[in-house]
């Protein structure tokens, strides 16, 4: 007991922090995440010293509780007698101890996931906003190439291009179509890219001088709804976006009646 009491503690007291940073962190990532392991357990370390600090704040303001350190310290420590003491002192305040940690969970789960959802919905964010360096989600990359999420609310784009040159048989085909949806793998990279109303064309057949930016006879229409790239299949990618500018002087003409 005198062993596993302190692990459980510390990890009680702990667990919040690790709450926290999974629930506001953006990482393009499945299932794992390949962070340094010195760098996650400071990080949960500090986001934990905060949560706490908050909270016995709080409990001293709304409920005047404090923190009894004495007690703390027993317990983490490795006397069995003095551990039994502090364990009574905790059975005593069980009710407000559960409280406590209750919510301090619910918390540290729910404030991080509603502040993440707040920065991104006002894209505090961006690469060029004022408190970029604080909200940017530094291991997402592809989240702000695919989603424009750098450009700001009234310069968002409509539509996202994909241009991307495939090698089909030791020929370079260039495959072009709208972005759809995009999906990473379990280590972080770009694993497949879903787009709609796609066309081709070999890369030999590249656009002449002459030809104007809008030609699309050179590409050949490729049926389906769905078009489904694998990034590892990818030469390159060409990422273009898109704003709709619609014309508010244009008035439609009426149908003409028919005189037949």
């Amino acid at each position: 007991m005198n062993v596993a009491l302190p692990a459980l503690v510390i990890f009680l007291l702990l667990l919040p922090g690790f709450i926290v940073r999974s629930r506001f962190k953006r990482a393009e990532l499945i299932s794992l995440d390949y962070s340094p392991f010195g760098q996650v357990v400071t990080e949960a370390v500090l986001w934990g010293g905060v949560c706490h600090a908050l909270w016995l704040f709080i409990a001293n303001l709304c409920f005047d509780q404090t923190l009894d350190v004495a007690v703390l310290i027993k317990l983490l420590s490795a006397d069995l007698p003095g551990q039994s003491k502090a364990a009574d002192a905790v059975a005593a305040s069980s009710f407000s101890i559960a409280m406590y940690f209750g919510t301090l969970f619910l918390g540290a789960y729910a404030i991080p996931t509603l502040t993440r959802r707040w920065v991104t919905k006002h894209r505090l964010d961006r690469h060029d906003a004022k408190f970029s360096s604080l909200f940017r989600f530094h291991q997402a990359p592809w989240y702000y190439l695919l989603t424009g999420a750098d450009f700001e609310e009234n310069e968002k784009p409509d539509l996202i291009a994909i241009s991307a040159v495939v090698n089909m048989a030791g020929e370079p085909v260039l495959y072009k179509g709208i972005l759809d949806e995009f999906f990473v793998g379990s280590d972080g990279t770009l694993d497949r890219i879903v787009l709609q109303q796609v066309m081709r064309r070999p890369l030999e057949k590249d656009k002449s001088p002459s030809t104007e930016d809008g030609d699309l006879s050179r590409f050949y229409v490729v049926d389906g709804d769905y078009f489904v790239l694998r990034y590892s299949e990818a030469i390159t990618l060409n990422i273009e976006y898109i704003k709709l500018v619609f014309d508010e002087e244009y008035e439609p003409q009426p149908d003409l009646p028919d005189l037949l």
